[in-house]
């Protein structure tokens, strides 16, 4: 069997002493080596195949490298992965390890989850969920370092959250750039998870920034459809409604992709095409925005990067407390038609 290569055997190979090469790989601080001398101690590591002992820097350090990843329905759902996916390239950046559990809304397995990664001495503890909303949580340990991310609870200091008041303004916005401002309907109102945190803690926002923009305007939607449950077939229903009500609709605002889904088949039934007849914009970049034809204009919901902010964060010695905004780029498609 082959020895497993040491520290001496990088030192040896660098030209350079044991402590020089532990500083570096171990990135401690201390080191005012030159770049050359760093280059050739990673360079030594490579050829060698050198990977530190785990459980030596673990003793060393205090610390085991690895964290934890508590979701509800986030590892299932392909429209949410790309959290895990941004967390886990962060990992690898950063040479560490993530265990990962899933609870499906469970508050046992919530429970068995934070249990097992306490009982693996894991760094800190990352606490995501697929809507955004407040969730509750066991009481976490003493000394426990952890973040939510698409979520929130008022025992974890540290939130990430996608920023939601600023999409909504720069959705409305474009459509009122493109001359829709005496034409837009608002396609699933959702009052109560406007003002509910168990539901949602960003959905308000989202609403404050479509009104900020359409105040500044000067202008108020020609109609609005309300319902809490953003699935296609509320939004067909409401907007056959908004057709049937002779308003002068000229573009949709939809609350999601699935919503806007089920107007764009309410809009076949009338033989109204998009953006010829009507303009739909939306929120989330589900999948199904890139499928439907012609494509739809949505805010993305950013999970890789609140997934890589996330850890980002947990590794942080010192991170601020609050909420922690991370931008919805607009994917722009060919749902909108300029009017001006």
């Amino acid at each position: 069997m082959n020895k497993r290569p040491t520290l001496a055997d990088v030192a040896a190979r660098a030209g350079l002493s044991k402590t020089a090469v532990s500083l570096v790989l171990n990135e401690r601080p201390g080191s005012r080596l030159s770049a050359d001398a760093v280059a050739r101690i990673h360079e030594a590591a490579r050829e060698l195949n050198y990977r530190p002992n785990a459980q030596a820097r673990s003793l060393r350090l205090g610390t085991t490298g690895t964290v934890g990843f508590i979701s509800d329905d986030v590892t299932v759902t392909r429209f949410a992965s790309a959290m895990i996916r941004g967390l886990l390239d962060t990992a690898d950046e950063r040479d560490r390890g993530v265990l990962i559990a899933e609870t499906f809304k469970h508050p046992k397995q919530m429970r068995k989850a934070m249990e097992a990664m306490v009982d693996r001495q894991v760094d800190g503890i990352i606490f995501g969920a697929l809507s955004a909303r407040l969730i509750d949580l066991p009481t976490l340990p003493e000394g426990m370092r952890a973040v939510t991310v698409n979520c929130v609870n008022p025992d974890v200091p540290v939130a990430v959250l996608p920023a939601e008041e600023k999409a909504g303004y720069a959705m409305t916005r474009r459509l009122l750039d493109a001359g829709h401002g005496d034409g837009i309907a608002i396609i699933g109102n959702a009052p109560v998870a406007r003002t509910d945190p168990k539901i949602s803690v960003t959905i308000g926002s989202r609403f404050n920034g479509i009104h900020r923009a359409l105040d500044e305007a000067g202008v108020k939607p020609v109609a609005v459809a309300d319902f809490e449950y953003w699935e296609p077939w509320n939004g067909y229903d409401a907007t056959k409604q908004v057709l049937a009500s002779g308003a002068p609709v000229t573009a949709l605002l939809c609350l999601n992709d699935r919503v806007a889904f089920g107007a764009q088949q309410a809009m076949q039934e009338k033989g109204l095409r998009i953006p010829d007849d009507l303009s739909v914009a939306s929120f989330d970049d589900d999948q199904i925005a890139a499928y439907m034809r012609p494509g739809l204009t949505t805010a993305q919901l950013p999970y890789l990067e609140m997934g890589r902010k996330a850890l980002e964060l947990l590794l942080d010695p010192t991170p601020t407390p609050g909420e922690h905004l991370v931008e919805m780029p607009i994917q722009v498609r060919e749902s909108i038609r300029p009017l001006t």
